[in-house]
């Protein structure tokens, strides 16, 4: 099994920067590939960013490309999240989630999740 736990959300205001960390007890780590999603209130979980098991690849979402970059430490068992320019429609609870997916986009793809993070921009 794999836990995983995100930290690094808050509030923030827009045009500031915070940077989220997912810690993962596993010593399996560098096998999955992970992805970041997100999803605001009464809104369906969306895709942000990805990092693939194969490669050096990364996927981001076109609403956060330029704006976020993605990044995994295997020696410390953490990836994340650099959130630049960050906007109120930014605002939203965070997730990890590791996995072998086919498709990286589709949060169904994805065995474990962590419980999330709270990211809130003000205007």
């Amino acid at each position: 099994q794999v836990q995983l736990v995100e930290s690094g959300g808050g509030l923030v205001q827009a045009g500031g920067s915070l940077r989220l960390s997912c810690a993962a007890s596993t010593r399996t780590f560098s096998w999955f590939g992970m992805g970041w999603f997100r999803q605001a209130p009464g809104k369906e979980r969306e895709f942000v960013a990805a990092f693939t098991r194969s490669g050096n690849n990364t996927l981001f979402a076109d609403s956060v490309k330029g704006q976020f970059t993605i990044s995994r430490n295997n020696a410390k068992n953490t990836v994340y999240l650099q959130m630049n320019s960050l906007k109120p429609e930014d605002t939203a609870v965070y997730y990890c989630a590791f996995g072998a997916p086919s498709n990286y986009y589709f949060s169904s793809e994805y065995d474990y999740w962590g419980p999330g993070t709270q990211v809130t921009v003000s205007a």
